[in-house]
C-alpha cells in the first residue's frame, strides 16, 4: 500500500501519532463530527487512540487512513482513506472529513478522486463504495462530483451515537 500521495493542491500521507494533535483540532469540531461515526473527541489521546487503532488496520491489510495536507500552507487540514479494503471481492469502501475551515474548496474532491484512481488503477479493484447519512447534502454533493452512482437506503444498517440511522449508499465502478 502506497503511504504518500501528491495532487494539484494536497498531500495525502499516511496518518501517524505526530498528527494527532492536527487531527484533534479537525475531530474535536461538533461541525465535523455530525456525520461521522465518532464522538466529537474531547482529548488529544482519543486521536492517539484512534490513529493506533487505524494504523493497526492498515498493518491488517483491512484499511488505510491519510493525513490531508494543503501544500500551499503545510497545515492538515483532514484525513481521508479507505474506511475497509476487501480484496477477494475487489471493492473498498472511502471515507474523509475536513476541518470546517476548509469545506466549500473541492479538497474533498480532489483527495476522493486520487484515491479512486490508485484503487482503480494500482489495486486493481473494480468497486468503490461510500456511505453517507442521507442529511449529509456536502458529502453527497461530493460523491456525486466524484462519479459515484445512488445505489439506495441501508434502512437503520449502522448504529451511531446510540441510534441506529440510514446511510444512502453510492459506488462507483470501475468500469464507469
Amino acid at each position: 500500500m502506497i503511504d504518500f500521495f501528491e495532487t494539484k493542491r494536497l498531500i495525502l500521507r499516511k496518518v501517524t501519532e505526530a498528527d494527532a494533535a492536527s487531527l484533534f483540532s479537525v475531530w474535536s469540531d461538533p461541525a465535523v463530527t455530525r456525520f461521522m461515526n465518532i464522538d466529537t473527541f474531547t482529548h488529544v489521546e482519543q486521536a492517539e487512540q484512534m490513529i493506533r487503532f487505524l494504523n493497526q488496520l492498515a498493518d491488517e491489510n483491512r484499511a488505510v487512513r491519510y493525513t490531508l495536507t494543503e501544500k500551499k500552507t503545510d497545515q492538515v487540514i483532514g484525513s481521508c482513506g479507505f474506511n475497509s479494503l476487501d480484496f477477494e471481492n475487489a471493492k473498498a469502501e472511502i471515507g474523509y472529513d475536513l476541518g470546517r475551515l476548509h469545506w466549500g474548496n473541492g479538497y474533498a474532491g480532489e483527495a476522493v478522486l486520487c484515491l479512486i484512481d490508485y484503487a482503480f488503477h494500482h489495486l486493481q479493484l473494480m468497486r468503490m463504495e461510500a456511505k453517507a447519512e442521507p442529511e449529509n447534502l456536502s458529502s453527497i454533493r461530493v460523491l456525486q462530483k466524484t462519479g459515484f452512482s445512488f445505489e439506495g437506503i441501508l434502512r437503520k444498517s449502522e448504529k451511531s451515537k446510540g441510534t441506529f440511522i440510514d446511510l444512502a449508499l453510492y459506488s462507483r465502478l470501475k468500469t464507469d
